[in-house]
């Protein structure tokens, strides 16, 4: 070996113990939009030198549709409580034992054994919320607490709503609106969240995932939105207010599993456990505004998540929230019906 191989070699040697070695390997994450904290990949990827390619999508149909049809290429997936059934069921989902792994400890008891995923075989906390109303105070002034606001709204946001295409969020909002409880098949109450939402459609601007800032830049003056998201609008706008149906409200908890198919199984465990940490699972709900399920992850958080109405239910409100969940085959197959007839 001549004196420049010796001394390419050197050098080679240098760039990998200064941690510019190639990394060991990648990692492909598949998640609702703008819900990853930029921050959090990139301290994975340097814990772990670990390359990490996140790319989104803006529903849980969109995504199961994705992967369902294979080659997809993505190694963990975000899906909500109300579809984890679906994923397990069909065997889209490896049983990679969360439950087993080091930092489970810090998942809070409440979020252990989910009648989703009970002892959490398949998944771990993401981040947990509510779906209610967002409404911009500078143009509406009554009360924002209820789901009137986007079913039956006063002449002042009349073509200035925007409802977000989430045929559970909505549709348990209009059952709640007209009395009707979760799963419901009775064909009575469904014939009158029908008759509502219909009657209400032509009074909307729009049914989309608005872009972070439309609310408040005053795009839309009101609509259904979530409360994590809602905050983030709030932060731009003091104009901006969340509203809990006093009617009653759908609450979600979207968690993160590993993909049957995944080429980077161990990187995705890692990744699992990586976010079970509690400072992580705060840069998390630092970034998205949304809790987390992971003890210890307070002491993280940002002051004003702290005291923020949209992350702190009100007393008053608190028993009106339901958690979604799959409704028996039969009944979701009235609801698609209904949510077909409100797409038309």
């Amino acid at each position: 070996m001549n004196w420049k191989q010796t001394a390419a070699a050197m050098a080679l040697s240098l760039l990998a113990s200064a941690g510019f070695a190639k990394a060991d390997g990648e990692l492909n994450i598949y998640n609702w939009g703008n819900y990853t904290n930029p921050d959090l990949i990139k301290k994975f990827e340097a814990k772990y030198n670990v390359k990490v390619t996140v790319t989104d999508y803006d529903s849980n149909d969109t995504a199961l549709a994705k992967i369902r049809q294979g080659g997809h290429g993505y190694d963990i997936v975000v899906p909500s409580a109300s579809v984890m059934n679906i994923w397990i069921d069909e065997g889209l989902l490896l049983e990679s034992r969360p439950d087993q792994m080091d930092n489970f400890k810090n998942v809070d008891p409440r979020w252990v054994n989910v009648s989703f995923d009970p002892g959490r075989h398949y998944s771990v906390p993401w981040q947990w919320g509510s779906t209610g109303v967002i409404v911009d105070t500078s143009v509406y002034h009554g009360d924002p607490n209820t789901s009137a606001i986007f079913l039956d709204p006063p002449p002042e946001l009349v073509g200035k709503i925007n409802v977000v295409p989430e045929m559970s969020d909505v549709m348990a909002l209009a059952i709640h609106y007209v009395g009707g409880k979760q799963c419901t098949g009775d064909k009575q109450v469904l014939r009158k969240v029908r008759d509502i939402l219909v009657a209400a459609k032509p009074k909307w601007r729009s049914m989309d995932y608005p872009k972070l800032g439309d609310f408040a830049k005053g795009d839309f003056a009101a609509g259904v939105f979530w409360n994590g998201a809602t905050m983030r609008e709030r932060k731009m706008s003091d104009k901006i207010v969340y509203g809990y149906p006093k009617e009653g409200y759908p609450m979600f908890m979207d968690n993160a599993a590993i993909i049957k198919d995944a080429k980077n199984v161990e990187n995705a465990k890692l990744f699992l456990n990586f976010v079970m940490d509690p400072e992580n699972a705060a840069m998390i709900s630092s970034f998205a505004r949304y809790a987390n399920g992971i003890k210890g992850s307070e002491a993280f958080m940002p002051e004003d998540m702290k005291t923020a109405p949209e992350v702190n239910i009100p007393a008053q409100f608190a028993d009106k929230g339901e958690f979604v969940v799959a409704c028996p085959p039969d009944v979701q197959t009235l609801y698609t019906k209904i949510w077909t007839e409100l797409l038309k």
